[in-house]
């Protein structure tokens, strides 16, 4: 089994560093990861200056861009093979809810994702690292079963997984969960700079809203682990009846009328 590991907080995190380990034995493993901190980065690519890939020390390939910059590069020309998984993580707090559509952990494993490569996100919960290693030792687990199960390699399909900050043993079983929701995100900080202009720092995000049973949210906060499938369509699906009325008025079109 070929794997690339990316994540959003650089190639020197411990997060990625504890991942690599954990997932070595499994096959072929390739780490090409940010050179700085790419937090909340999306799926941003960089189109307007050069990328430079360098290899560390350790042996891993650092890019000076974005975790998406860094799967695309080597999914498009870096390796010389296409891997069967990406793997992204583990990351330095929670990819929850409305996290995911902000999060460069999740951004790296979707960039995958598009090329039909299967992905998985690796989130530890809380911030800090505790217990870093057994999140590591639970990230191996489940790449493990997938392997003989025979799921990855085949058709592409991107997974969101959340690991509570706990001892191995203590960690609950996976549960499969639909994605929470947060409340929206505090207000900006002002500051002013010595030259007097006033700066803005991004708020902190919004407590949450939705953790009912059944979402992610949930789950860890009851100690297990939460796998969420995503998928990158974001047609409103539900909605399209009622737009197609909106639509057909602007046209001077008059259809039948559709509940939603």
């Amino acid at each position: 089994m070929k794997i690339l590991i990316c994540n959003d907080d650089g190639y020197q995190a411990p997060g990625i560093v504890a991942l690599y380990e954990a997932l070595k034995d499994l096959g072929d493993v390739e780490v090409v990861a940010p050179e700085q901190n790419n937090s909340a980065k999306s799926n941003a690519l960089t189109l307007h200056s050069p990328l430079y890939v360098t290899r560390a020390q350790n042996g891993f390939r650092y890019v000076n861009g974005t975790p998406a910059d860094c799967v695309h590069i080597a999914l498009t020309g870096l390796l010389d093979y296409r891997p069967d998984l990406v793997v992204s993580g583990i990351n330095n707090g929670a990819n929850m809810g409305d996290d995911t559509i902000y999060s460069g952990t999740v951004g790296a494993a979707m960039e995958g994702y598009l090329f039909g490569v299967p992905a998985i996100a690796f989130s530890q919960v809380d911030k800090g690292w505790d217990h870093l290693q057994a999140a590591a030792r639970k990230a191996r687990d489940l790449v493990a079963q997938m392997s003989q199960l025979q799921v990855i390699g085949h058709t592409p399909w991107l997974l969101n997984v959340n690991i509570p900050n706990l001892p191995y043993e203590r960690i609950g079983r996976m549960k499969l969960c639909r994605l929470g929701r947060r409340h929206s995100a505090e207000a900006v900080i002002t500051q002013l700079s010595p030259r007097g202009e006033t700066m803005y720092w991004i708020g902190a995000a919004g407590a949450i809203k939705d953790d009912a049973e059944g979402t992610d949210f949930h789950a860890t906060l009851q100690g297990h682990m939460s796998m969420t499938p995503l998928k990158v369509d974001l047609t409103d699906h539900d909605h399209l009846g009622y737009w197609a009325q909106t639509a057909a008025r602007m046209a001077g079109v008059t259809l039948p009328v559709v509940d939603v």
